[in-house]
């Protein structure tokens, strides 16, 4: 006749074996010591043989449960390790990734189309930042802009960034028709980040005289380019990451000189991330699709 031994009695067993003490066994695998106690009399009944002595204070293994231990652990290992190996297949894969809001909602997000098809186990989370200051918390991956390459971690460069001056079709139109500068008559937007950006743009496009009649700084590269969308004024926009602004019509770039900076988009992958697949996977497609 077949006999039927539960796992769990097993388990119970290996654990009694190795703390000698149903007490302890009981509170590693939250069950009560009659529980424990039930388990291992339960599998004497099926085995025909006592597996400990049990003494007034303590429980010791006896000859044949000390053969029995040391056979039945390896294979009760092994089936551990197969179903935890099956477990970590099923698991939700998920990679984070802390990225400047701005380039999120305009560059990062748009070139994600076709990721979901390729890879729907990996879920993605995204957290963003409204400038280089601001700190988000531990992520995978990070986006950040900075003028020179990390060296403290594993970084790709993407690509460099410039800022253009920008006003809607409205104030483009208008300011075409008058002699004086424009730059002396509509107020002049920049990130608060960049409070001397404008006059850097002045110095790189040859205005000697730069007399600004008004300099508005907002905390957010989204609040520049839609305050300078809804008419507010000019506003230096950064290219490459903001061309969607201006292929719709949005905003018009009122002159084509560009401040050109040092600063690139860098992606930093976090050394304890090296070895997930997944995280690879994103690297892999960021890199194909975001290295201008």
């Amino acid at each position: 006749m077949a006999v039927h031994t539960p796992l769990r009695g097993l388990r119970c067993f290996c654990v009694a074996a190795e703390c000698l003490s149903f007490k302890d066994t009981a509170r590693q695998l939250y069950l009560t010591p009659s529980a424990v106690s039930h388990q291992i009399k339960q599998l004497e009944e099926q085995l025909g043989f006592s597996l400990f002595e049990r003494q007034t204070r303590a429980v010791v293994l006896s000859r044949q449960g000390q053969q029995f231990y040391q056979s039945i652990k390896p294979l009760l290992q092994g089936i551990e390790s197969t179903v935890q190996q099956f477990c970590q297949q099923q698991r939700e894969q998920k990679v984070s990734i802390t990225l400047p809001e701005f380039f999120a909602s305009e560059f990062f997000v748009p070139r994600l189309v076709g990721w979901s098809e390729l890879h729907p186990d990996i879920n993605l989370q995204l957290e963003t930042v409204k400038s280089r200051s601001d700190q988000g918390r531990h992520t995978d991956l990070q986006i950040v802009l900075a003028s020179s390459k990390p060296t403290d971690k594993t970084s790709h460069q993407l690509f460099p960034i410039s800022y253009v001056p920008a006003c809607n079709p409205e104030w483009y139109e208008k300011l075409q028709t008058e002699e004086q500068s424009p730059l002396e008559q509509v107020p002049l937007i920049v990130h608060q980040a960049r409070p001397w950006c404008w006059h850097q743009w002045a110095d790189q496009a040859g205005f000697d005289d730069f007399r600004p009649k008004q300099i508005i700084q907002l905390d957010s590269m989204f609040s520049v380019a839609r305050a300078a969308q809804q008419g507010l004024g000019v506003a230096l926009i950064p290219l490459p990451i903001s061309a969607a602004w201006f292929d719709s019509g949005s905003l018009v770039r009122l002159y084509e000189e560009e401040l050109r900076t040092r600063d690139h988009y860098y992606l930093i992958q976090h050394e304890s991330a090296e070895h997930r697949p997944e995280i690879k996977l994103l690297v892999d497609w960021v890199l194909e699709r975001f290295q201008l």
